[in-house]
């Protein structure tokens, strides 16, 4: 099969691929391969695109839903478009799919062995968006980022030629705490769309209502309840750094990028005193560059 053509402006794949710049970590950076460039953005715009459907952030005119044979009147039914969607998931594996970033994803499939299971987590977890808009503890939240962020990591070291089983579980610690920071970035964009992540034991321990989510800014227990949580992000990413110093080269500095994207977003959240209510905090790329050579030298 050969590529797809390269998206015009305008296009649902062009779209959805530009918000990898919008990422706490970096994609697919300049330095690595060629070839593992392309693949990780063909996995990219996979997760990106499922993301959207689950948000209802598609681009405006529907060309997504048409592209997943979905009709006009069923195109803003969420749960109708993610089957559509893993119906033409399924067509990667079998056959021909519809929308341009699976036939993207197609050649990065059967030229790195994949299997649906990764893609299929991720589905599940936009699913389970559309259900559960709660977590009542903490272990809860982490079974829903077992399917919405550990994926992207094993598909991370799928393509690079880099799965071992404990990479595997150094990986998962790694997305499970960049999901946790983005959530916590995110509290008040998340409320808006009546969706709250933080584990409602941790918010009764910490004397936080949801009324309190909803200010413009946070109040003293919901910055200490902020800063628990990032805490265990933190040390979900160092149980995961050593996952950075098992591998070399390029990956090295890729995965170093990950670590790094997530103690700077902690840093950045530190630094506005754990107050996320009035914007996602977000650290800048000399912060990040600075996080990138800590994590290489292996300071934590």
């Amino acid at each position: 099969m050969t590529a797809p053509a390269a998206p015009r402006i305008g296009d649902p794949e062009r779209g959805t691929l530009d918000k990898a710049a919008d990422e706490n970590f970096p994609v697919a950076p300049f330095f690595l391969p060629r070839a593992w460039r392309d693949d990780l953005m063909a996995v990219y715009g996979f997760a990106r695109l499922v993301d959207d459907i689950g948000d209802g952030d598609l681009a405006p005119g529907g060309a997504d839903a048409r592209l997943l044979g979905v009709s006009a009147t069923a195109a803003e039914d969420r749960l109708a478009l993610l089957d559509a969607f893993e119906a033409d998931l399924r067509r990667v594996f079998d056959g021909t799919p519809r929308h341009p970033l699976l036939c993207r994803l197609q050649p990065t499939v059967r030229r790195r062995s994949l299997g649906p299971e990764p893609f299929l987590g991720l589905i599940a977890a936009n699913r389970q968006d559309q259900l559960v808009t709660r977590y009542e503890t903490y272990d809860d939240l982490l079974a829903y980022c077992e399917l919405s962020a550990n994926p992207v990591g094993r598909l991370v070291l799928a393509v690079t030629g880099a799965a071992t089983p404990e990479r595997i579980r150094r990986s998962d610690a790694i997305c499970t705490a960049l999901q946790i920071v983005e959530h916590l970035q995110d509290v008040s964009e998340d409320l808006g769309r009546d969706r709250v992540y933080l584990p409602a034991a941790d918010m009764k321990r910490f004397h936080v209502k949801e009324s309190d989510l909803a200010m413009n800014t946070a109040g003293a227990s919901v910055r200490a309840l902020v800063a628990f949580e990032a805490q265990r992000a933190r040390d979900l990413l160092n149980e995961g750094a050593p996952l950075v110093g098992s591998v070399h080269g390029r990956l090295r500095l890729l995965l170093a990028g990950f670590v790094a994207g997530g103690s700077a977003a902690i840093k950045a959240i530190a630094a506005a005193g754990y107050d996320v209510l009035p914007g996602p905090p977000k650290p800048g790329r000399l912060r990040l560059l600075r996080e990138v050579g800590v994590t290489l030298r292996g300071e934590g």
